[in-house]
């Protein structure tokens, strides 16, 4: 088993960045694959981004894509997730999630196994 802990969420404006950091309790942390999702009020979580256990592959939603990345450290047990050129529809609770079945963490929240508690990015405009 493994938690997470989410941090680095806060308010920005349209335009900015912010660098949210995920550490996990566990040594196996190279041994799962990792997942960012994010939950606006009154929506649906989504996928965001997802990194491979080595942190070799990684994919991402189309709404992020050149904006943010994923990646990790496995030494730190650290899943990162710099945020650019943000948006205010980017405004929600990010989760961090891993997955211990996936060598790449798939798009479907049902995938992932442990979940932190979130942390809120608000993008004003």
């Amino acid at each position: 088993q493994v938690q997470l802990v989410e941090s680095g969420g806060g308010l920005v404006q349209a335009g900015g960045s912010l660098r949210l950091s995920c550490a996990a309790s566990s040594s196996t942390f190279s041994s799962y694959a990792m997942g960012w999702f994010r939950q606006a009020p009154g929506k649906e979580r989504e996928f965001v981004a997802a990194v491979s256990r080595s942190g070799l592959s990684e994919h991402y939603a189309d709404f992020v894509k050149g904006r943010f990345t994923i990646s990790r450290s496995n030494a730190k047990y650290t899943v990162y997730l710099q945020m650019g050129s943000l948006k205010p529809e980017d405004t929600a609770i990010y989760f961090c999630a891993a997955d211990r079945s996936r060598a790449l963490g798939g798009t479907s929240s049902r995938e992932y196994d442990y979940w932190g508690q979130g942390t809120q990015v608000t993008v004003s405009s």
